[in-house]
């Protein structure tokens, strides 16, 4: 039972929580990423070059038999569009980076409060000022 009492401590501590969203997030903004660079990017980009669909474009290695099995082929337009989308997803984690290292510098200039005094200073304080004010 200790070990299930530790194992919830360590699971909802705020990093592990998280790590676990920022996967969960990464997840989906990587399927983005994919559709925008394959059905909003490469498209245009495919269009000002002739045409050229990028995932239909392979190199052949090895011709296919008569029965059109065992071809071998290099698809390097896949290749492409998977480097074009880590870019987008490496660039927008740079900047996201960016934002938060300026947050948080932003914080750090932030003059910090000085804690209140003790109240036996305020007493002490508070009878100096009526030692003065007496004439």
């Amino acid at each position: 039972m200790k070990i299930m009492k530790e194992f919830r401590d360590f699971a909802m501590r705020g990093n592990v929580v998280d790590l676990a969203v920022g996967v969960i997030i990464g997840g989906a903004f990587g399927k983005i990423t994919t559709s925008l660079v394959n059905d909003i990017i490469m498209p245009p980009i495919g269009v000002l070059l002739g045409k050229v669909d990028f995932a239909d474009l392979k190199l052949q290695l090895v011709a296919p038999g008569a029965d059109g099995s065992g071809g071998v082929f290099l698809s390097y337009g896949s290749f492409i569009n998977t480097v074009v989308d880590f870019l987008i997803v490496a660039a927008a984690i740079f900047m996201v980076v960016k934002a938060m290292n300026t947050l948080q510098k932003k914080e750090e200039a932030k003059p910090a409060t000085p804690p209140a005094p003790p109240r036996s200073e305020v007493l002490l304080e508070e009878i100096r000022d009526a030692l003065k004010a007496k004439p």
